[in-house]
């Protein structure tokens, strides 16, 4: 039963950190103090930027999705290796999500270049407050947690990094919901097709 019982946990969370960093944001949220990590400028958005540690796993799944779903996109880690590969587990779950994302290669902060009328999403509360922190003040770019799409709500997007297909599933689960709906609230963000860009 105990084993069932942290089964269900690991497979929902990825691990016990993953549901206690949960609802530490989730009453974050509560209280208000996550509100300024909305979308409050939606027609100013141009790019959707992923966010997350890596860019190996989260970020770079939520790419792909965003791509499919005709955005402008890209994505980015806080602390990686540029030109990084996702590991196997991150392309199996993808292609189990009939995402593949083999061609994806990582690229890290200091070699992303940032552009007006981003929108920076990350995946975790300690993110957004990082993004903040080395964006020192910028005002044409903006910060929110992608989790904001979910239904309901999840704040905090645990790592499936290193941990079990069934997390990796569940995580892509609430990503790709999160970037669905992240659609309409950003027009301006579509990608425009090819020809007519040749014919401006």
């Amino acid at each position: 039963m105990i084993a069932f019982a942290r089964d269900r946990l690991n497979a929902r969370f990825g691990t016990w950190r993953g549901l206690v960093r949960l609802l530490l944001a989730h009453a974050e949220r509560a209280t208000g103090r996550l509100r300024r990590f909305e979308l409050h400028e939606p027609q100013a958005v141009r790019r959707v930027v992923f966010v997350c540690q890596g860019n190996i796993c989260r970020s770079a799944y939520a790419e792909q999705v965003a791509r499919a779903a005709g955005l402008h996109t890209a994505s980015l880690g806080l602390s990686t290796t540029t030109g990084a590969a996702s590991p196997e587990p991150a392309l199996a779950a993808a292609v189990r999500k009939q995402m593949p994302m083999d061609a994806h290669r990582a690229c890290d902060w200091e070699d992303f270049g940032l552009q007006p009328g981003d929108l920076l999403l990350a995946m975790e509360v300690r993110q957004v407050h990082e993004l903040t922190r080395r964006l020192g003040g910028r005002t044409d770019v903006q910060v929110a947690l992608l989790g904001n799409w979910c239904k309901p709500p999840t704040p905090h997007l645990h790592d499936p990094f290193t941990l079990s297909d069934a997390y990796f599933d569940s995580c892509f689960t609430r990503v790709r919901q999160a970037v669905e709906r992240l659609v309409d609230d950003v027009p301006n963000a579509r990608a425009v097709p090819a020809q007519k860009r040749g014919q401006r």
